[in-house]
Order: structure tokens, then sequence, then C-alpha cells
């Protein structure tokens, strides 16, 4: 990989080119006629108890059963199904049931309130919900549970979609800098361009045993905890019992897993539980971790107990991960096949070592098709010349290799979701006694941040911490929710009269947690 002399611009070429007849289940499920027999799934529901295991032959003839399930209950080429399902098993054979056959899975948290259900649901107006147990939908939407589409699994296996590489597979809300979550619309060739990762941040082995410290049904684990090491024939392993800090490492020594992948957050709780041991680890390759800054001391003390290394990625929704260090390339880098530029306010790459936004090529296989705009409407793919602005702020040294330096927008990290301030703040100034809110993350240390709101009351309203707390729950998921809240005078402001977000930063600073 070479970088353009003494310009931020990582260009290797492009990756090899994905077939033109494409379908993304079929893909991710080939191993079902190579090595049908394998183990491709372990759900684990305490160390050293399996609570079931799937062959590819048993996943494969669980998701064409389901498509044929699904187009009994009336969903078409095309169609949009919701999913509203818990940590299940169901979340995963649902997806890949509804992409096989050519319709549109919409993943949704189950921690999202009954407004933002109703928003995603108005916003992709779905032909049916797939609702997991002990949750609910919008009225007047067509509904199947658990009763309904379990079944389906023994059906007469359906055929996978004739598809081509680039027609819509799936839709992923995202949280934008506008308020409102969009919707984010990949193509089936997305599952081609995740092999860029394999070689590039995981070093992925059909012999390897994935372990992923996610639920089935985040997004995450949907792709770096099934999607990858199914198509590369390896097994996953999935924990789906009670919440235990310390698990991991139990887990780790009863299954064996040679790669264990998760937020940076399961990293610092598992080393602040005092259970990881390097005999524990001892199947151990290394880790993988994404969706927020990986602190150095976190990587540094896992590598001096475990003598395995934590391998970082950088992405986002709209084209998952582009950049990461792996096994023998350190360094935050793009992938082989990527093309990444860091970009002054002219759209043109800056020079070596200067702070500018993070952009990928419009060309790049694993961007979105864009933006949802409407059934029988072309996505929305913002471009900035052949850029894709990702939002970042970052500097690419010499050898191509970036280190982030923040968000150049509103979204911020909570847990490993992103999150818009913009959302929050237009929930807070819902509330009748709020006249201003801006909503900022703030560090407590220097691996951890928590969501702040900023709030001006209006004038002779009388506000309280606990009642803005819950006016919040009640209209967010709770990864959303501030973790503090303080109330102003007034919020400083430029002449301009834009909101001096970097001062309530310094002036707010927190050095625990609230």
């Amino acid at each position: 990989m070479t970088t353009a002399e003494a310009l931020s611009l990582v260009d290797a070429g492009a990756p090899p080119p994905c077939p033109a007849q494409f379908n993304l289940a079929a893909h991710t499920l080939a191993a079902a006629r190579t090595t049908p027999d394998k183990i491709a799934l372990e759900v684990i529901d305490a160390p050293g108890h399996v609570a079931g295991r799937w062959t590819f032959a048993e996943v494969d003839a669980a998701v064409r059963g389901t498509m044929t399930g699904l187009a009994r209950a009336g969903l078409r080429p095309g169609d949009r199904l919701l999913l509203r399902i818990g940590h299940s098993m169901d979340f995963p054979i649902l997806f890949f049931a509804a992409t096989g056959m050519g319709a549109l899975p919409v993943p949704t948290s189950p921690q999202l309130t009954a407004r933002e259900v109703a928003v995603a649901a108005e916003t992709v107006a779905p032909r049916l919900v797939a609702l997991g147990d002990g949750l609910d939908a919008p009225p007047g939407l067509p509904v199947l549970r658990a009763d309904a589409y379990r079944p389906f699994r023994d059906l007469p296996p359906a055929d996978f979609a004739d598809t081509r590489a680039g027609d819509p597979a799936y839709l992923v809300f995202t949280s934008g800098t506008g308020g409102s979550p969009k919707a984010v619309v990949h193509a089936h060739r997305a599952g081609w361009a995740r092999r860029m990762m394999w070689a590039d941040w995981y070093d992925l082995r059909p012999e390897d045993r994935l372990l992923h410290a996610g639920a089935f049904n985040w997004t995450f684990t949907l792709g770096t905890g099934l999607t990858d090491p199914w198509a590369a024939g390896a097994t996953a392993l999935i924990y789906a019992g009670p919440p235990d800090r310390g698990v991991f490492s139990a887990i780790a020594a009863a299954h064996g897993p040679t790669i264990l992948a998760g937020a940076p957050g399961v990293f610092r709780q598992l080393l602040g539980s005092g259970t990881v041991t390097r005999q524990a680890f001892a199947s151990l390759r290394h880790g993988l971790s994404a969706g927020d800054r990986l602190p150095e001391r976190i990587r540094a003390e896992w590598r001096e107990i475990t003598g395995t290394d934590i391998h970082e990625a950088l992405g986002m929704s709209e084209v998952s991960t582009y950049a990461s260090d792996a096994p023998g390339r350190p360094g935050m880098r793009p992938q082989r096949g990527r093309r990444v530029a860091v970009l002054g306010e002219d759209g043109a790459p800056v020079p070596i070592r200067e702070v500018g936004r993070l952009a990928v090529s419009g060309r790049d296989p694993g961007l979105m098709l864009g933006y949802w705009q409407g059934a029988g409407m072309a996505p929305n793919l913002p471009l900035e010349g052949e850029w894709f602005l990702t939002g970042d702020l970052a500097v690419m040294d010499a050898a191509g290799a970036l280190t982030h330096r923040g968000r150049a927008d509103d979204v911020m990290n909570a847990g490993g979701y992103r999150v818009s301030a913009t959302e929050v703040e237009e929930v807070l100034t819902a509330h009748p006694g709020v006249a201003e809110a801006a909503v900022l993350a703030l560090p407590v240390r220097a691996d951890v941040e928590v969501i702040a709101a900023f709030v001006v009351p209006a004038e002779g309203a009388s506000l309280s911490e606990d009642a803005l707390a819950g006016h919040c729950a009640a209209g967010l998921a709770r990864y959303k929710c501030p973790r503090m809240i303080k109330f102003l005078d007034a919020l400083p402001r430029t002449p301009t009269g834009k909101v001096l977000k970097r001062r309530l930063r310094a002036e707010h600073s927190l050095t625990e947690s609230p």
C-alpha cells in the first residue's frame, strides 16, 4: 500500500470485483454446500454449557424454510421486513431469510421506545413486522409473532433469489446530524466487500472459533460475529446467558475461542473484573475491537496479561470498517482495496500530518447505496466529488497510518452505539419546561465518555433532573439517554449564535463517573 507523495491519500487499487449475480445470504451460507456437517454456531448460556449447536446445513435449512414461510405470509422482493427481535437466534434466521429472497430486512434495537419504533416504521413502510417475545409494534402494521415464524424453519426450502451485486439487500438505521435517524441502504455486494476485513483486521481462517460479546440483534454482532465467520467457513460462538462482566473469561476457558470480538467496553470490563488470565485465554490468537476508540492502556494491559493483541477497526454503518490494524500489520491503516483520504475544506487531500476530514471513495464496494428515500426511489448517496465524508477528523502519516482526532459533527459514541446529539436535544426541548438544550459526550476518564445534557429552563419552569431523566426515558432508547443533566442560565454561543460545545466540554469536564 502506498501513499500519494506528501498527500493524505491511500490507494492500492480496487479489490477483486464482486460477481455480477450475487446474493448476500447465499454467499454467507455457502459452507452448507462444502462443509454441511461442520458446526456453524454454538449458543452458550453458561460457561461450559452449550444451549444449542447448529451445523451449516441446519442454519441453511432454517433460513431457506423461513424464506418459504415469509413468502406465504405475503413478503415479496423489495418489501421491507422490520425486525424487532430480542437476543435470539430468530434474528439472524429472519435477517438472512429476507435478504435471501430479495426482500429488505430492517433491524431495529429492542431498546427503542414506542416513539422511535413508530418513526422507523413510518420511514421504511414495512410490509411486515417480525416481533420477538415481549415486544410490541406500532398499531396498524401486519405482525408476525414468534409462534408464527419459528415453524417456518421446517418448511420446504426455497431457492435463493437471483439478485445482482448492486441490488438493495438490507437497511440499517444510523444516527445522523439532522436529528432523525437515517435508514442506510446496503447492496448485496456489501457481503463480498467484507472480505477486505478478513486479511486486514481479522486474519480470519476456516478453523477459527470467533466469540462475539454482543447480542444477536446488534449489527456489529450480525456482521463480525456471524456473517464473516460463516462466510469464511468458521464457527461462531454467541453468549445468551445473564449479564456478567467477567463471564467471557470463563467462556474462553471452557469453549476455546481463537478470536474474541467486542466493543472496547467489553475488554475494559473484563480487565476490571479480575478474571483475565493467560490460562483462561490460552486458545486466543487475538481480540477485535470496534464501535468506539480503544484506549491504549486497555490494549497494553490486555497484551501484558494474555500475551495477545487487540486489533482495532474504524468504521461506520454506511461503510462498515474500512481502516484497521491486523496481525503483522500494525497501525490504523486503510484496508487493502480501499481508497481513503484526509481532505481539506476544498475537497482535496491535505498534506500528510495535517488534520482533515476522513473520507472514503465512492467506488468502495462496501459503501452504502445511499440513504433510503422511499419505495421506488433511488437512495441518496451524498458525495463530495468522489468522496463520502465519514464525519471523522484524522491525521495520516507518510506510511498511510491514520490517527483519529474526533468527530467533525454531532454524532457521539455511547457504548459502541452511534447517537445523534441533535436527536437527544430534540427530545429534551420537546419538554415544556425546557427552553434550550445542548448535548455532548463528556469524558469521565481516559477511556470512558458519558452523554451529558446542558439545559436552560423555560421562564418560570420548575425542573428536576429526575423529571427530565424520565422524560428522556419515555422518548429515547436507554443508551441514548443523558447520564448527566446540568441546568444553566444560558448556553455559551458564538457571535453568530452557534452553541460553543467546546467551551461546555472544557468548563464542565468530569473526573469521575456521575
